[in-house]
């Protein structure tokens, strides 16, 4: 049983939506529920599992720029600002403080709401206490 754990952050590395999908499930279909409606934003960092066109497209509705380096079987090459996107090491972080928690980095917890339930807590805690 393993599981992702998507998480999208504000400007100072703290966590505003947290997600979990099921290991096996690729990343498109957790960025479809998680940057619907984003908070106000001028540019999102992401990973470069998050290079299609529909999350492009998603950002571009949201008038948001996105900051994701292209895959290397992308076809036509994108521009993305490389001393903006060195700034992501913030998410980096945020994910190092929350594995900081046994709990969390073994995942002791075999139900998905009970794990959910652990990082919501840990988060709360951490960044926002």
């Amino acid at each position: 049983m393993n599981t992702k754990l998507h998480t999208v952050c504000d400007n100072l590395g703290r966590p505003v939506r947290l997600l979990i999908t099921e290991g096996q499930r690729s990343d498109f279909k957790g960025a479809d529920v998680l940057l619907k409606n984003l908070p106000r934003a001028k540019v999102l960092l992401g990973d470069k599992s998050y290079d299609s066109g529909k999350i492009r497209a998603m950002l571009a509705d949201q008038d948001i720029t996105p900051c994701i380096p292209p895959k290397k079987n992308r076809k036509t090459t994108i521009e993305y600002c490389k001393s903006l996107y060195k700034t992501r090491h913030k998410v980096e972080n945020l994910f190092a403080k929350l594995k900081d928690w046994r709990r969390i980095a073994t995942r002791y917890d075999r139900c998905a709401h009970i794990f959910r339930s652990a990082i919501y807590l840990a988060a709360t805690v951490i960044f926002w206490l």
